[in-house]
């Protein structure tokens, strides 16, 4: 993940280091920063147990909400699920990224990524736009170590050309009309999509979509789950709870 300077509205990966009296404060990965979520900002409601939500070591994706001169506010409960699950999938990307340049690059792989961080725009972007432009990261290594790096890349594309882009989440209601509400805003949300939904237990649901585009299939589903999540918490808001399962 890029580095660059933090921004406010900006969507960002957290690791929770402490939480003090009624503050939840985290380290902002790939920046080199700090913040905090006030309690409000956690979930909304009354949180009964802070546990369920945060604890130290636990990795969250918050919202930037405001930059002081000594501190940034950030809030986990505004984030979407689509936000969520695309800065998960871009941040395990790059994970693999870079496991693949420190097996090619062995004792200088960490110094080639931290050049590759500080001048280009992320690691990710530039190394899938190194698929289509090799000359480019030949800037920081060898002709053969680029060939072998982008032999892999590629390898790894072909295979996910095929795939069944899979998600969990909750969904119930306490109405006594609940599994037709239940079944009313699934169909709502996915209404003009090819998505399948299955049930798994009580309040558990699994939604699928096979496609030749991982990246659109991801996509899709994640506006599938926005919308359920948003008629749950609008529409249906005195009954409906909704969670997302990472």
């Amino acid at each position: 993940m890029t580095k660059n300077k933090i921004e406010e509205g900006q969507i960002v990966l957290c690791t929770v280091e402490k939480v003090i009296g009624t503050s939840v404060f985290v380290k902002i990965e790939d920046h080199d920063a700090t913040g905090s979520i006030s309690f409000p900002e956690v979930a909304p409601g009354r949180i009964r147990n802070i546990r369920d939500y945060v604890f130290p070591g636990k990795k969250i994706v918050c919202k930037v909400l405001k930059i002081h001169s000594d501190s940034i506010e950030l809030s986990l409960r505004r984030v979407k699920v689509s936000e969520k699950n695309e800065l998960n999938e871009k941040y395990k990307k790059e994970k693999t990224y870079s496991a693949i340049l420190k097996t090619i690059l062995q004792a200088k792989s960490d110094e080639i990524i931290k050049k590759i961080r500080d001048s280009e725009t992320s690691l990710l972007d530039f190394l899938e736009n190194s698929k289509e432009n090799p000359k480019v990261l030949e800037k920081y290594c060898t002709k053969e170590e680029s060939d072998k790096i982008l032999k892999i890349l590629k390898e790894k594309s072909e295979k996910t050309k095929e795939a069944t882009i899979s998600k969990n989440f909750s969904l119930s209601s306490k109405d006594s009309n609940g599994i037709n509400i239940v079944k009313t805003i699934i169909h709502e949300a996915s209404k003009g999509t090819n998505c399948e939904f299955f049930y798994m237990a009580a309040g558990k649901y699994n939604i699928k979509l096979r496609s030749k585009n991982p990246k659109q299939a991801d996509s899709i589903i994640n506006q599938v789950l926005d919308k359920i999540e948003d008629l749950s918490k609008k529409k249906y808001c005195s009954s409906c709870s909704f969670t997302f399962n990472k």
